[in-house]
């Protein structure tokens, strides 16, 4: 997989030339940083012979021009999350998890690092399909920036050596995805106040499942046929109140032919 380090809205110059420099520790150049301050003499200094991965990383001023299309979004956290009902930060993968299921991918792989002192946004955590946490001591768990990636980049640099087999569905395939289950859950009157927490636990288990264009498209499919078969019902069921109300005064020896409410290609109920 290709492997791309997002920085979102970094504070410190001199972290940001730190990461650069783990960067090339793990033969990767792709650094995007998102919002971050001027990149002065103190971040080449640090940087190092890394100044050439500092130079050539790419700025931009919203996270969606840094995800850009990649195949998978991995946001870090230092949190565990409260309980596992909640999904914003669970569940949540270690390096080596995630190593072990992305190994046989293709596509672009997107780390988001968070700002020092706050980390990454909730809804900044909300656009991703997976959460990495590192395993440290529950008594200080969070990390300076540039450690943190490269702890994660220590177990996942491995990756950009090798091609997997699996060509996962690319961002914006996945996203009309989630807008089709958006539009879904208000066709079929899904409670409002329970919406964004179900559209977020189904965006994890389908991060998880690391879905393919193919399948992606079978699931648009399967809503759309819910969607079409939903219509009719409500077509038929709108045809048969007028159908009683004008036979109130229809002889009661009349008989209405059978109406078809079948879907095309399937067998026809007859309606009495």
């Amino acid at each position: 997989m290709e492997i791309r380090t997002v920085l979102v809205e970094p504070k410190n110059e001199e972290n940001i030339g730190a990461v650069a420099r783990v960067l090339k520790n793990f033969g990767l150049t792709d650094l995007i940083l998102v919002n971050p301050p001027p990149l002065r003499a103190k971040a080449f200094s640090v940087a190092s012979h890394a100044a050439d991965v500092l130079g050539a990383c790419t700025i931009v001023p919203t996270l969606a021009e840094a995800l850009g299309n990649a195949a998978l979004v991995v946001g870090t956290t230092s949190q565990s999350g409260v309980s596992s009902a909640r999904h914003l930060r669970r569940p949540f993968f270690t390096p080596r998890e995630l190593k072990a299921k992305v190994q046989d991918h293709q596509g672009m792989l997107a780390l988001l690092f968070g700002r020092e002192d706050t980390g990454l946004l909730n809804d900044e955590l909300m656009r991703c399909d997976l959460v990495l946490r590192i395993p440290a001591s529950p008594g200080y768990p969070v990390l300076n920036l540039s450690h943190a990636v490269a702890i994660v980049l220590y177990e996942l640099s491995e990756l950009a050596a090798t091609s997997g087999t699996i060509t996962l569905a690319q961002l914006d395939e996945r996203e009309r995805l989630y807008e089709h289950l958006s539009t879904f859950l208000d066709e079929i009157e899904y409670r409002p106040h329970k919406k964004a927490k179900t559209l977020l636990m189904l965006r994890r288990i389908l991060g998880r499942a690391e879905l393919t264009a193919l399948e992606v498209r079978t699931l648009h499919g399967i809503l759309s046929k819910a969607e079409w078969s939903m219509g009719r019902r409500a077509a038929g069921e709108g045809e048969e109140e007028e159908d009683e109300g004008a036979e109130a005064d229809e002889p009661c020896e009349a008989v209405r032919p059978p109406r078809s409410t079948g879907a095309p290609g399937c067998g026809a109920r007859r309606g009495y």
